[in-house]
């Protein structure tokens, strides 16, 4: 049988042509190399990200930062902290959740409250009792009860009598504190229907209140509430108070 000697030339080009090239390894040496540098230089910008962090420097605070009763100064609970979940799984009212971005990359998973669901029960000392750490302290219910987490504040751009002339006295109903943090002052309105009536606006006594939630978690308005609580006046942090110095209970 009569071989074609020009197909096979042919077919020997193309092979020649189109045969797959064999890539250029790298040493394994130069790889593990790059990646040690690459590794290490991340490891550097974190642990400078990490410092100079304004809630590591103490320099501001996230008013949506509120930890648990007995929680110690923001420092000291970030160095005793191991993000155990201890405090959350005993909580009673399920309000205690880790942190994502409150508390910056130092504080990642660290528990605080979380007032939009759930509220820090006025009778209940547990999480101090479970801390395994120390960072947050165990204390007796009477000395809970005088421990400042936050102060609520209105917000009158959302709050019912203060921007719709609504009828609404729900924040003061469920303050727990023997006296209420939540008062009212009383004013005449005269509503889009031109009818005048007599309404109850909210003001909050910053030296009552404890900042607990529950006007905040009970309150009628979604998304946010109309009153909410933030870490300003918290016990744990003296420097992270709205006036230093001042005994007014700036009323909101």
């Amino acid at each position: 049988m009569l071989r074609n000697k020009g197909g096979d030339r042919k077919e020997g080009w193309f092979r020649s042509r189109f045969r797959r090239r064999k890539r250029k390894r790298l040493p394994k040496t130069a790889v593990s190399r790059r990646s040690f540098l690459t590794a290490a230089g991340s490891g550097v910008a974190a642990t400078m990200l990490l410092e100079v962090s304004p809630f590591v420097q103490g320099h501001t605070w996230n008013p949506w930062l509120i930890r648990p009763p007995g929680s110690l100064g923001e420092d000291d609970f970030l160095r005793k902290c191991i993000r155990c979940g201890e405090c959350m799984k005993v909580c009673p009212t399920n309000a205690i959740h880790p942190t994502t971005s409150e508390a910056g990359l130092a504080g990642l998973w660290t528990p605080f409250l979380f007032f939009a669901t759930a509220y820090c029960e006025y009778n209940c000392s547990l999480c101090g009792q479970v801390c395994p750490t120390g960072a947050i302290k165990e204390i007796t219910l009477e000395e809970k009860k005088e421990t400042h987490i936050g102060t609520a504040w209105v917000d009158r751009n959302r709050c019912l009598p203060w921007v719709y002339d609504v009828e609404c006295i729900v924040c003061e109903e469920h303050c727990p504190t023997p006296r209420k943090a939540i008062w009212f002052r009383e004013v005449t309105v005269i509503d889009h229907n031109g009818v005048e009536k007599v309404l109850q606006q909210p003001y909050v006594d910053a030296e009552l209140c404890i900042g607990c939630g529950i006007c905040e978690e009970r309150c009628p308005v979604n998304d946010p509430a109309a009153i909410r609580v933030v870490s300003g006046g918290e016990t744990r942090n003296p420097d992270n108070q709205f006036l230093l110095g001042t005994g007014s209970g700036l009323p909101y």
